[in-house]
């Protein structure tokens, strides 16, 4: 390889990651560029620019949807299941990752296989459970179905980072009096931040933006919607009112991206430190 090659790949390299950055928000430009048009304008171009730049859809959306209201049911839902998520999952995966017995790898086995089996293919037999243990039509009743949803890839991550974490710590704590509860609560627990900071972030996202789930335990339950149902009554059988429908995504992914700035920097450290150091 030349001098001159090896001085042309960085700028290969950055023209090929300029290219994918700009690929990866082409649909989020686009998104924030038809949310301020009108109807008509979408309809001739949706790549042009606006002819008269404004917020009227956001008022029209903030309205129609119930923001506050529907703001507020999802994130009740969504601070349930995440909650949920990480105190069961944090709790099975470190008691799992200690217990050591003939039967706890095939026990392991079988808690994290739901990872792998799709949610299209259970999820009429889970709304009729749901149904008999009355947690339909109710918003913290949707939070409460997304532990058995996300606890497998929790308990997956957990265990396997807390394998890392040495015997001899627990040892000294137990000799001083402490307690399992106060253990865990204590000492276990606050060594798993890196991997409590992944698993809230993919739950909190994934629930914050699920719509299929509440879809079927919710329905068309007005008082009851998440954010998510409230942005679907813009789409039409005959017509589609696409301006608002692009407002109504960007106040949805607003909080979610919050969220996931605040945790950005733990995200790939935790999800490395669960799965590979295990």
């Amino acid at each position: 390889m030349t001098l001159k090659q090896e001085k042309q790949i960085p700028a290969v390299i950055f023209v090929l990651m300029l290219f994918i950055v700009v690929l990866y928000l082409l649909p989020l430009g686009m998104m924030i560029l038809n949310s301020v048009k009108n109807y008509d304008e979408i309809m001739k171009n949706v790549l042009a620019l606006p002819e008269r730049f404004s917020l009227r859809n956001f008022a029209v959306v903030f309205h129609d949807m119930n923001y506050p209201l529907t703001f507020l049911n999802t994130f009740v839902v969504t601070l349930t299941g995440t909650v949920g998520i990480v105190v069961f999952g944090a709790m099975a995966g470190y008691k799992m990752a200690r217990v050591k017995t003939r039967y706890s790898r095939l026990t392991f086995l079988y808690c994290i296989t739901p990872m792998m089996v799709p949610f299209q293919s259970f999820m009429i037999t889970l709304v009729v459970i749901a149904k008999a243990f009355h947690l339909t039509n109710n918003v913290p009743g949707l939070g409460i179905i997304y532990w058995g949803l996300g606890i497998p890839m929790a308990l997956f991550l957990y265990q396997g980072f807390a394998k890392t974490i040495p015997y001899e710590l627990e040892e000294s704590a137990v000799m001083e009096g402490c307690s399992q509860p106060r253990l865990f609560v204590q000492i276990i627990f606050p060594l798993l931040k890196s991997v409590t900071a992944s698993v809230i972030v993919v739950n909190a996202m994934w629930i914050w933006n699920d719509f299929l789930l509440p879809l079927l335990v919710i329905g068309g339950s007005r008082e009851r919607k998440t954010l998510q149902l409230a942005a679907y009554a813009f789409m039409g059988q005959y017509k589609s009112e696409w301006q608002n429908i692009m407002a109504a995504a960007i106040l949805i992914i607003i909080p979610a991206l919050v969220i996931y700035l605040i945790f950005q920097k733990n995200i790939i450290k935790g999800l490395v430190a669960g799965a590979v150091k295990g």
